[in-house]
């Protein structure tokens, strides 16, 4: 039996809402960049090199980037970084953990960039 004809607007929908996220998350990291004066803020709309205006976000090396690589270390590391990224925008370094819990962490990026308290 084909699933393919049984559901065919499924992988359409998904990857709707894999689009829409992209452009939620690129446009919060651009606003985010915005707010802390960081330079090359189009980064945020090209994978990969959003890593690299993260971490020029919170103010460190380009060489910084390469634990996103690694496996394991990379979900730490992410937490480190967008703790960072909070303590930049004027929040608390504890919100870097949201990160970590599903669902949650949806919602770090757009605070981050869109409320002042």
């Amino acid at each position: 039996m084909d699933t393919g004809l049984l559901f065919p607007g499924f992988g359409i929908s998904h990857l709707f809402a894999a689009l829409l996220f992209y452009i939620y998350f690129s446009y919060s990291l651009q606003v985010i960049a915005v707010k802390t004066q960081t330079a090359n803020m189009w980064m945020a709309w090209i994978p990969i090199l959003n890593l690299l205006l993260m971490v020029r976000i919170c103010r460190l090396s380009g060489i910084a980037v390469i634990p996103f690589f690694i496996p394991f270390i990379n979900i730490i590391y992410a937490a480190y970084i967008w703790g960072e990224m909070a303590f930049a925008v004027n929040k608390s370094r504890w919100l870097g953990l949201v990160i970590l819990v599903p669902i949650l962490n949806l919602g770090l990026p757009g605070y981050l960039a869109f409320f002042e308290y």
